[in-house]
C-alpha cells in the first residue's frame, strides 16, 4: 500500500464551520513516496509504499524500557487517573470479525464519534504505550460495547498509542482518529504489546515555545512556528502517531504526523488535516520561528527535529 500525502501549493483546503502529518524512526528508517506538504497541515492519506525495512511491528519503540507498575513517572508530570477505577476486572465482549470489519476505524483519517472526550487533557502520563499485534475492538468502557476498530499499522508504521489511565484488566489510550481528544478503552490482553517512552514533548502556543523531556528532565527547549490566527495549532493531550521521510520535497527530512487534527480544516491537501512537527527548509526561515506561520502544524528549527525524532512513537505531546 502507498501513501500520499499533502498537494501543490495553492490546493484550496476544505472548511468546515465546526471543528474538524510526521517521526523518522520507526525502528529503521523507511522511506514513504509522499507528494507535497501544503503550508503546514498533512495532507491526502491516499497509499503506502515502504521501502525500507522495519522491525517486528510487535517489537517495542526505540528509547523505550519495559513498564513495572511500580516504576515512577519518567515524563516530568503525575500520571492521569482515567475515570473511577472499578475494583473487579470486567470481561471484554466478544466481537465478531464482521462486526469488528464495520466499526469506524481509529485512524488519522478516522471519525469516531461515540468515543468520551479526555478528561484530562493537560496531565502528563508515565510513559506506556501499547501495540496491537492485529486489530483490536475499541470499547467505550470496559465491559462495554465496542465502539471503534484500532488496526495495528497506520502512517506507514506500527500503531502506538499512549496509555492515560488503567482498570483492572483494562487499558485507556488516547485516540489519533477525529474528533480531537478522545479516549477508548482496550482489553488488556496478550496482543497488546507494552513499552515505555521516556521522552516528552511539550508545546507552550502563546510564547512559541517547544521542550523536550527525557526522564523527566529538559533536553532543551525551542523557539517555534505555530498555527496562524485562522488556522490555529489545536491544544490538549496527544502522541506521535508516526515518522516518514518525503525524497519529493525540501522543507523537512522528517515529518511527525500527531495524532490531532486542525479544528478549522476538515480537510487540507486531500488529506485529513493532520497536524504534524515538522521543520522549514524550503524558504527564508527569519520569519517563520516566534510566529504564528502554519496551517496549524508545529514548525521546529533543524537541530530540534534531529532531537525530536529520536522520540518513539506514542510519546506524549502536550500542546497548551
Amino acid at each position: 500500500m502507498s501513501q500520499s500525502i499533502g498537494g501543490p501549493d495553492g490546493a484550496p483546503p476544505g472548511r468546515r464551520r465546526e471543528p474538524s502529518i510526521a517521526q523518522k524512526r520507526l525502528w529503521r528508517r523507511s522511506t514513504i513516496a509522499v507528494a507535497a506538504l501544503v503550508g503546514c497541515v498533512i495532507g491526502g492519506v491516499v497509499a503506502l509504499a515502504n521501502t525500507g525495512p522495519h522491525a517486528s511491528e510487535s517489537s517495542p519503540p526505540p528509547a523505550t524500557q519495559a513498564p513495572s507498575d511500580s516504576q515512577p513517572s519518567t515524563s516530568g508530570g503525575p500520571s492521569a487517573p482515567a475515570s473511577k477505577p472499578s475494583s473487579t476486572q470486567l470481561p471484554a465482549r466478544r466481537v465478531s470479525a464482521a462486526t469488528l470489519a464495520a466499526l469506524p476505524q481509529a485512524t488519522t483519517e478516522g471519525r469516531v464519534t461515540t468515543a468520551l472526550a479526555d478528561t484530562h487533557p493537560t496531565d502528563a502520563t508515565d510513559g506506556t504505550v501499547v501495540h496491537p499485534s492485529h486489530t483490536v475492538p475499541i470499547y467505550g468502557r470496559p465491559g462495554g460495547s465496542p465502539i471503534a476498530a484500532l488496526p495495528k499499522t497506520q502512517v506507514g508504521g506500527p500503531t502506538w498509542l499512549p496509555v492515560v489511565g488503567t482498570q483492572p484488566g483494562w487499558v485507556q489510550v488516547l485516540l489519533p482518529s477525529k474528533p480531537n481528544g478522545r479516549v477508548g478503552w482496550l482489553a488488556d490482553s496478550p496482543v497488546l504489546t507494552k513499552a515505555r517512552s521516556t521522552y516528552q514533548i511539550r508545546v507552550d502556543l502563546e510564547q512559541f515555545k517547544l521542550s523536550l523531556l527525557n526522564n523527566g528532565t529538559a533536553v532543551n527547549t525551542w523557539t517555534v512556528g505555530t498555527g496562524s490566527t485562522v488556522d490555529p495549532t489545536p491544544t490538549g493531550r496527544t502522541f506521535v502517531l508516526g515518522a516518514f521521510t518525503d525524497p519529493a520535497q525540501t522543507y523537512s527530512p522528517v515529518i511527525l504526523p500527531l495524532g490531532i487534527h486542525s479544528a478549522t480544516l476538515d480537510s487540507f491537501g486531500g488529506g485529513p488535516g493532520t497536524v504534524a512537527i515538522h521543520t522549514w527548509l524550503n524558504r527564508p526561515t527569519q520569519n517563520v520561528y516566534g510566529a504564528k506561520t502554519s496551517n496549524g502544524c508545529i514548525r521546529v528549527p533543524p537541530d530540534a527535529l534531529s532531537l525530536i525524532e529520536k522520540a518513539p512513537l506514542g510519546t506524549l505531546v502536550l500542546i497548551h
